[in-house]
């Protein structure tokens, strides 16, 4: 099945597959008329199996002995693959069906993936039981057929017209936590799955092939202004209201939706900062916005070891790019590469009409991978940086941060090996260091051998003069790593930020700490 799933061509970045075949699953009831603490807290416990599992897919993660709501009656239902945007509203739906909770969602919206200015919700359907139970297989595949990356698009600001499914938390503790979706404008979307006590926030992402992968929250998403609705995002509360008890359910009523005034944690500051002008304070220190997430998120938590953050990063990146490499092996071995190139590429690389490259095709992919490793660059630089000011944010009891850092880089350089089969089927090992310096040359374009999907120019390559033309004109835009809303422009970046080795190898030595000796003041007459 999984075979037959990857080769189907994908019309939308966050796209879906179910089957037909009919399911005689319990009906859902409503006992509840609100998500209570308790609910919430459930379905956390609930997306945090899910995540720790490791489970590549919805079928497998509904399927996995993760999901305690698994039976018999429903198996035909759990053969289903969702996208990134889908994967969100399946737990929460399967999850509010499996223990007799109320659902609504927002099933049309005005705008697009990619809309300007956001979008707005123009209509809501409320998932109520008429008599008789709610047939839940056949809801959530309507729920899912009505979802994509434009509804989460939607102004967080906003106070008027139809609400959206979900409102901007304050980034403090317990308020980012399993369950939390994360919104990237360029049209992706994840889900919080696990935030540990240092503030770092876990999250799982499906793609366009249906897999399931995990990373860690930082500028792969970017930040974005509030009108697109992008970054943290919390389920809004909803209230079932007018219903009846009969026979222990309830029946009837419709779905009241709060508004933002009424949400105890809503807050604008990751769109707007601390101070309303875009800064980020933490007790009276400054910080970058990534920074002071983890440091609000972890309340209050700023203490890094530099060695530590540094073998975190690499094994969370190197997460990444295995799964690209299986993203990349499925569109070689479904024969994308041996085509012929297209008369053009897209005028959006992100949206695509054209089927093998909305399916195959990994711009989106590749911009937030890059974005991870800038970011990875700069908050070495950074905790670098205060080291040498001795700054007591940095807790490390070595006597040599330099050397410990390369024997960690190393290390993990060793431990993560990614490796292809080269156009003339020979393994192709690269290491993380390899590939942190071909990052910028690594082709998202789905049309080319697999040797310029890594940015791996040899001879081995059979493209052709025209398939190398596209490569070199695609160099601008495999720069990018992502767009400031705000200016309208792209992020750009390139092979200088993300020398993760040269930055440590390059580093000064720190001036010695001299404590100066007391001096009376008989000594200091003497002196001056």
């Amino acid at each position: 099945m999984r075979t037959f799933l990857a080769a189907m061509p994908v019309l939308a970045l966050c796209a879906l597959m179910l089957l037909a075949a009919p399911v005689a699953a319990a009906p859902w009831r409503i006992a509840k008329d609100h998500w209570s603490q308790t609910d919430e807290d459930g379905f956390g416990r609930f997306v945090t199996a899910i995540g720790a599992s490791g489970c590549s897919s919805s079928q497998s993660c509904l399927r996995s002995t993760a999901n305690p709501y698994a039976s018999g009656e429903d198996r035909g239902f759990l053969d289903i693959d969702v996208d990134c945007a889908k994967l969100p509203y399946l737990l929460r739906a399967y999850y509010a069906w499996k223990n007799a909770l109320p659902f609504s969602y927002a099933d049309d919206v005005s705008g697009s993936r990619f809309s300007k200015n956001g979008n707005e919700v123009d209509g809501r359907t409320d998932i109520v039981d008429r008599g008789g139970g709610i047939d839940a297989p056949a809801a959530i595949r309507a729920l899912l057929e009505n979802v994509y990356s434009g509804t989460f698009r939607i102004d967080a600001a906003s106070t008027t017209g139809m609400p959206s499914d979900f409102y901007s938390p304050a980034l403090q503790p317990g308020s980012i936590h399993p369950g939390t979706v994360i919104y990237d404008p360029n049209g992706h979307v994840g889900i919080v799955w696990k935030v540990d006590g240092a503030g770092r926030i876990f999250y799982m992402d499906a793609h366009p092939d249906y897999t399931i992968t995990r990373s860690v929250y930082g500028a792969q998403f970017g930040q974005s202004p509030a009108r697109l609705g992008g970054g943290l995002k919390n389920w809004r509360p909803i209230r079932l209201e007018g219903a009846r008890a009969v026979n222990g359910a309830l029946v009837g009523g419709h779905i009241a939706v709060t508004r933002q005034r009424d949400i105890a944690d809503f807050s604008l500051a990751q769109y707007q900062g601390t101070d309303g002008q875009g800064g980020y304070f933490y007790n009276g220190a400054k910080l970058g916005f990534y920074e002071y997430v983890r440091v609000a998120v972890s309340g209050g938590r700023s203490d890094f070891n530099p060695v530590y953050e540094l073998q975190s990063a690499m094994q969370s990146l190197c997460n990444d790019l295995e799964d690209r490499r299986q993203t990349v092996d499925l569109a070689i071995r479904d024969g994308i590469a041996a085509r012929p190139h297209p008369p053009s590429i897209p005028a959006n690389i992100y949206q695509s009409d054209d089927g093998p490259w909305e399916s195959y095709a990994t711009p989106a992919r590749d911009a937030r991978l890059r974005a991870a490793f800038v970011q990875f660059h700069r908050d070495l630089a950074g905790m670098i940086q205060l080291w040498l000011q001795r700054d007591p944010r940095i807790v490390y009891d070595g006597l040599f941060l330099k050397d410990d850092l390369l024997r960690a880089y190393d290390a993990e350089n060793r431990r993560c090996t990614i490796t292809y089969l080269t156009s003339d089927k020979h393994p192709a090992p690269l290491s993380f260091d390899d590939i942190s310096h071909r990052l910028f040359a690594l082709s998202f374009d789905p049309y080319q051998c697999v040797e310029l999907r890594w940015g791996d120019d040899r001879a081995s390559c059979p493209d052709q003069a025209a398939k190398r033309r596209w490569y070199g004109d695609e160099q601008q835009a495999r720069n990018e790593i992502g767009r400031d809303e705000q200016a309208g422009v792209a992020q750009m970046a390139g092979p200088r930020n993300v020398d993760i080795r040269g930055l440590i190898a390059n580093m000064p030595e720190r001036t010695p700490f001299v404590q100066p000796m007391p001096v009376s003041a008989s000594e200091r007459q003497l002196l001056q």
